[in-house]
């Protein structure tokens, strides 16, 4: 079948409009490989007693830059702190305590004035939702036969826990009840299932948890301050999108996820 010369001419424009077509779409193509190949994932090593909390605060931070996206790394911030200095590949680190992050800006590990505290807790005595323990003075009696508390050689709470007790000049009677647990959700753990009597861990912690209830808030004078420091490491592969994040946690918007959780926030100390 012949066509006519108008007809030639239509189907010459339609392969035109083909082709131009074929390469805007691979244009486009190139061009959000391009946006895949520029997104950024930090690797955040977060103190156990923000789980939850900080994934809250990365969330809404990724609705405001999709560019961006998390990978996090919680545990005892001691353990984290080691795991920094045998090289992991860290972006920042939120620890619950000051020593970790100060052990770290010691050795060189954390970028030229990226260290800053972020938040404050206190810390609480806790038991099952049955004790009848009323005071920290009552660990002593004899149905108290279990104490759990975080290892003070790695986690911060365990430390603040065992000042309290030297302070209340407790600690050498009670030293053989002591349970050591890896971080605050086990002490959690381990008192909500009633392998421990009591146990210590921060405000935070307990009010997440219903089976278990607070006996008593420990005196803040008792123990060290419960600060937690942010620090942008000084390997970071990703410096410029750290730090951004890093200023974002001290915004009013990641402050307000902060606060419903029961933390405060350092500043307004």
């Amino acid at each position: 079948m012949r066509r006519s010369p108008k007809q030639n001419v239509s189907i010459q424009r339609t392969g035109r409009f083909a082709l131009i077509a074929a390469a805007w779409g691979m244009c486009a193509l190139l061009l959000a490989g391009c946006r895949t190949q520029h997104k950024v994932e930090l690797t955040v090593s977060v103190a156990a007693s923000l789980t939850g909390t900080i994934e809250q605060v990365e969330s809404n931070y990724t609705r405001l830059h999709p560019e961006v996206s998390f990978r996090n790394n919680f545990g005892p911030s001691g353990a984290l702190a080691r795991q920094i200095e045998q090289g992991a590949p860290v972006d920042l680190l939120l620890s619950a305590g000051a020593k970790p992050v100060d052990e770290l800006a010691a050795k060189g590990l954390i970028a030229a004035g990226q260290s800053r505290v972020l938040l404050r807790n206190h810390l609480v005595l806790i038991a099952p939702l049955g004790s009848t323990l009323a005071s920290l003075q009552q660990l002593t009696e004899a149905q108290i036969k279990k104490i759990a508390l975080g290892d003070p050689q790695s986690v911060p709470a365990g430390s603040y826990a065992l000042q309290s007790l030297q302070s209340a000049r407790l600690d050498a009677a009670l030293q053989p009840r002591f349970v050591f647990a890896k971080d605050v959700r086990q002490v959690l753990a381990y008192v909500e299932s009633g392998n421990a009597e009591a146990g210590f861990v921060y405000a935070t912690d307990a009010r997440i948890d219903a089976k278990v209830r607070v006996v008593q808030m420990i005196d803040d004078a008792a123990h060290e301050p419960i600060a937690y420091p942010l620090a942008v490491i000084a390997q970071s592969t990703h410096p410029a999108e750290a730090r951004a994040f890093a200023s974002y946690l001290f915004t009013a918007d990641a402050a307000r996820v902060f606060a419903a959780q029961g933390f405060t926030m350092a500043a307004q100390q």
